[in-house]
């Protein structure tokens, strides 16, 4: 079992800055890729991006590729979420979610079976 809770949201203007952290419980940290996800209103969730469970590899939507970095500490077993020049469109609530570490990072339909609450992300334009 792992408990995934995530914090960081808020309100921001376009062109903003927020860093999104996520702090999992367990001592398995070790043993899964981490994704971000999101679902803004009336919309489906979408994947935003993954680290696999050492760090040494990302991934991104093409959608925040170059806005948004991805990292992990395994000392502190927190993902984090630095996400840059926001736009309106990045309002959404963000999920963090962990994945057995036997899937590529690329596969982010897959294998996510542990899902924190979420936090709300609002850009003003």
């Amino acid at each position: 079992q792992v408990q995934l809770v995530e914090s960081g949201g808020g309100l921001v203007q376009a062109g903003g800055s927020l860093r999104l952290s996520c702090a999992a419980s367990g001592r398995t940290f070790s043993t899964y890729n981490m994704g971000w996800f999101r679902q803004a209103p009336g919309k489906e969730r979408e994947f935003v991006a993954s680290v696999n469970w050492s760090g040494g590899s990302t991934y991104y939507a093409a959608s925040v590729k170059g806005r948004f970095t991805i990292s992990r500490d395994s000392a502190k077993n927190t993902v984090y979420l630095q996400m840059n020049s926001l736009k309106p469109e990045d309002t959404a609530v963000y999920c963090c979610a962990a994945q057995l570490k036997y899937y590529s990072i690329s596969d982010y339909l897959k294998g996510y079976d542990y899902w924190g609450q979420g936090t709300q992300v609002t850009v003003s334009s």
